[in-house]
């Protein structure tokens, strides 16, 4: 089984991070291929929609790029030679280029939002989503809704914090993010948290500890279900909307 992990901002540290955590997920029958853009050629950080934008056209093109190669060695995360998955996952939290992606292959393609948050109700009856600048929770409000989860999603925080923040273990950020974790836990009633980006997939265990609930990675979700997808032998339905675009834009196919 090829599993490609779609990180689609710029930071090779980011990817690199959320591939270890795909890869143990996937187990050791899956071949786990984490790719990013090259710095210039997709967003640094997906911290506005015009990042998501942005992003969105770095997932099609990804895509595309990977069922239209052969397939080549699974090389631990380099886009040349990267072909054909069994399985797609969009590791930002905006789940940005999510349908687009599903009418470009026939295989499964899961978003770590849309993951994360059919877990956590999985887990219990309700979750809270803490991700990281408030400016993204309009963006987080209307993945709820879409998905289903009004009634079941009680509270969203920032941290107020930048998404590359995450890789400095010497900023504020993590602290931030678990006082938020308990308090959605202690003043929500959260039964499991969702934390909502994909560079916080490191702090899932720790966080699990100190609040006594589960905290839900979108990354090892998303993961997780498209392997089980993948083993089901479920793909994306091509029936309608999901059937394969009637053009693809230049900008896609030439990225």
């Amino acid at each position: 089984m090829r599993i490609h992990l779609i990180n689609p901002n710029t930071s090779r540290a980011m990817t690199d991070k959320i591939a270890v955590t795909a890869r143990e997920v996937a187990g050791p029958d899956a071949d786990v291929v984490a790719t990013c853009p090259e710095p210039g050629a997709g967003p640094a950080a997906v911290e506005s929609h015009t990042d998501e934008a942005w992003a969105a056209l770095v997932v099609a093109q990804q895509v595309a790029a990977a069922e239209a190669a052969g397939v080549g060695p699974a090389d631990g995360g380099e886009p040349d030679g990267v072909g054909p998955a069994d399985g797609y996952v969009v590791a930002c939290f905006g789940d940005p280029g999510l349908d687009a992606a599903r009418e470009l292959t026939d295989g499964p393609v899961v978003g770590i939002a849309e993951a994360a948050m059919h877990v956590a109700t999985l887990s219990g009856r309700t979750f809270a989503v803490v991700t990281t600048l408030s400016r993204t929770l309009g963006r987080a409000r209307d993945l709820v809704r879409r998905y289903g989860f009004e009634d079941t999603c009680v509270a969203m925080y920032a941290a107020d914090v930048p998404v590359l923040e995450l890789e400095d273990a010497g900023s504020a950020a993590r602290e931030k993010i678990a006082e938020l974790c308990e308090r959605a836990v202690r003043d929500d009633g959260a039964d499991t948290v969702v934390l909502g980006c994909a560079g916080m997939t490191d702090l899932c265990a720790d966080l699990t500890k100190r609040t006594g609930v589960p905290v839900i990675d979108g990354v090892a979700a998303a993961v997780g279900l498209v392997s089980g997808m993948v083993r089901m032998g479920v793909g994306t339905s091509k029936r309608d909307e999901y059937a394969p675009p009637p053009r693809l834009p230049a900008q896609v196919l030439r990225p």
